[in-house]
């Protein structure tokens, strides 16, 4: 990792498989003084279930213009830690791994969270313990609209509108074994949590093996 590049991240709920593979390939710097905006990942992911890819999306309150992402508050409407974790229960109880997991994933569904910035903070930390991998990330102290020389900017290259989410440049996914395969054919772009739950500790192999050179 001294050698590796750096690039800047937005922050994320439960990540693109590939956001986590930058995790693990470079030198991490999650932003946090960008202006929320709804087309990101910062609310939501994408899993996939028996009808399909579905989007979880965790609902804010109400905010100014030009909020910042670290002060965007959770709103408490339409009990959505339940609903998020009956649907990716209901996608993966099937799964190889799922029983192994669900219980370091679980409490994050029902423990109460103010910010958001620190709900996928949290919740992000867990997930690398769980792959194994080390939690080596800093977070932006001011908002910089033009990033220095050498740092890879990817902030405005994950997009869920767009599916603009494999950032194809830097790697090429290893397609693995997915729960729904035979229904629907592999689905790329899904959540780390689609790999975890489906290939357990062969999650980092295949992270570190999606690297193309740079």
């Amino acid at each position: 990792m001294n050698d590796a590049p750096s690039i800047l991240l937005p922050p994320a709920y439960l990540a693109p498989i590939n956001y986590y593979a930058c995790l693990l390939h470079f030198h991490v710097e999650i932003e946090q003084f960008a202006n929320y905006s709804r087309r990101t990942y910062f609310n939501r992911c994408r899993i996939a279930t028996a009808n399909g890819a579905i989007d979880l999306s965790i609902p804010v309150e109400k905010m100014a213009d030009k909020t910042l992402v670290r002060d965007v508050r959770i709103s408490d409407d339409n009990n959505w830690q339940i609903t998020h974790w009956r649907a990716i229960e209901s996608a993966y109880s099937s799964s190889p791994f799922f029983e192994f997991y669900q219980d370091d994933l679980r409490p994050f569904y029902t423990k109460k969270y103010l910010f958001l910035f620190d709900f996928d903070r949290e919740l992000q930390q867990t997930i690398l313990n769980l792959i194994g991998l080390p939690y080596d990330i800093t977070y932006s102290v001011d908002y910089k609209k033009n990033v220095e020389s050498g740092i890879i900017d990817s902030r405005e290259m994950i997009h869920p509108k767009e599916n603009n989410v494999t950032l194809q440049k830097y790697f090429n996914l290893i397609q693995y074994y997915q729960v729904f395969e035979q229904k629907h054919g592999f689905l790329p772009g899904l959540s780390i949590i689609d790999l975890l739950f489906n290939m357990g500790n062969e999650t980092r192999l295949i992270l570190g093996n999606s690297l193309k050179t740079i």
